[in-house]
């Protein structure tokens, strides 16, 4: 897609991250204290959370508008992101989407910060649930 962007969302912009979750019917929400990276071309077309955690971050709220779907967009911020992250990144996900996740460099978590292994305890009492992490290069 021509002219798409990846991007930090600067904070006075945070809002635009949750009407682009609101206009597909997401109850996803940009959290306070993460950072918000974007794919944007005019519209947000993509977005996702990387909230603070431990020695790295957590991504949550991974969302690609369903009209842009099929064309990279996921793939394409994820790799952003992990060009600027120097730390671990860890990602909940259902057990069909670990292929995705894993041809983008994520492994079964092996060490999943305290805080995160209660979540995940908690998430899969309800759902299928994996725990992977990626680790930038030494």
């Amino acid at each position: 897609m021509p002219d798409l962007q990846y991007s930090l969302l600067p904070e006075p912009l945070r809002p635009l991250l949750d009407k682009f979750y609101r206009a597909h019917r997401s109850p996803m929400r940009a959290v306070a204290e993460a950072q918000i990276w974007v794919a944007r071309h005019t519209d947000i077309l993509a977005g996702l959370c990387l909230r603070p955690v431990s020695e790295g971050f957590w991504l949550t709220g991974l969302l690609v508008d369903p009209a842009a779907r099929g064309q990279g967009l996921a793939r394409g911020l994820i790799e952003h992101v992990q060009e600027q992250c120097a730390s671990a990144i860890w990602l909940f996900c259902h057990p069909d989407l670990a292929q995705f996740y894993e041809r983008l460099g994520f492994t079964a978590a092996a060490n999943l910060p305290a805080q995160l292994c209660e979540r995940l305890v908690r998430y899969q009492r309800n759902k299928a649930m994996l725990a992977l992490e990626w680790q930038p290069a030494p």
